[in-house]
């Protein structure tokens, strides 16, 4: 266990502390389509892991995020393969590249430009009233999809490499660009973010540092149940609802990486 906080708490607070935080931030994340590190990375550096293996440990935690998910948005059916594929051939490169170069990348200017991106994000929702209430047929065009599949693979790469809301970033942009609804949007973030994206960033950087394995099972499960938790209200919820969640959610992201 963590020698740092050891001196301030026993091991069983430190547990009841990961399994609270881990399984709030994901219930929030899997209802709004991201930002689970937004309380669980600070939380597993405030335990005292170096940021390199938070990180890593944070990403193969939030992969029970997706299946917890995935369990939920399953029984309702609601993914298309076509989408899935594409969602997970454009961003996979771009998690592995970004997991890779996240060491030569200063984190602190990389998060702030993020923070202010992230904070954009929600402006934009919520100065769109109607965005994401219907689903609308997107553009049928060689340049609109190749549109699409870049800024994925960018995205990706942002989910490699640094710590919250690429999430929040890629259902947003599955709203814009690809047409889909909030509902719908959020489900293909937890599935393939939670799932392929975070699992491939997580094994990425676990080949190039250590994990804080003896957390992992208490993590595991607090994900998994805040997925399942989070996905059956995004499910059960309006798109309205679901917007102003994302919304709250995308700002709070937004300012917590500017204030670093």
């Amino acid at each position: 266990m963590c020698k740092a906080f050891c001196k301030v708490a026993d091991p069983v607070t430190e547990t009841i502390a990961l399994f609270l935080i881990s399984f709030i931030a994901n219930a929030f994340s899997a209802f709004a389509g991201g930002g689970a590190g937004l309380l669980q990375l600070p939380l597993l550096i405030f335990l005292g892991l170096p940021f390199s293996v938070a990180l890593a440990t944070h990403k193969l935690a939030s992969v029970a995020l997706g299946v917890g998910a995935t369990v939920r948005h399953f029984r309702e059916g609601t993914l298309n393969w076509r989408v899935s594929l594409l969602i997970l051939a454009s961003g996979l490169p771009g998690v592995v590249l970004g997991a890779v170069v996240i060491v030569n990348i200063p984190e602190r200017p990389a998060e702030f430009a993020l923070g202010i991106l992230t904070l954009g994000l929600g402006l934009y929702s919520i100065w769109n009233k109607e965005l994401g209430q219907n689903i609308h047929q997107p553009k049928n065009s060689v340049v609109h999809r190749f549109i699409g599949i870049s800024v994925l693979f960018c995205i990706g790469f942002l989910n490699g490499s640094l710590t919250s809301g690429t999430g929040l970033f890629v259902t947003i942009w599955l709203v814009r660009w690809f047409g889909l609804d909030y509902k719908q949007a959020i489900a293909y973030t937890l599935v393939l973010v939670g799932l392929f994206w975070n699992g491939t960033g997580a094994f990425t950087l676990g080949l190039q540092g250590p994990i804080q394995w003896d957390w992992i099972p208490v993590l595991f499960v607090a994900s998994a149940l805040g997925g399942y938790v989070g996905a059956h209200y995004a499910i059960t919820a309006g798109n309205k609802w679901i917007k102003r969640v994302y919304e709250g959610v995308t700002l709070l992201v937004g300012f917590k990486l500017l204030i670093g």
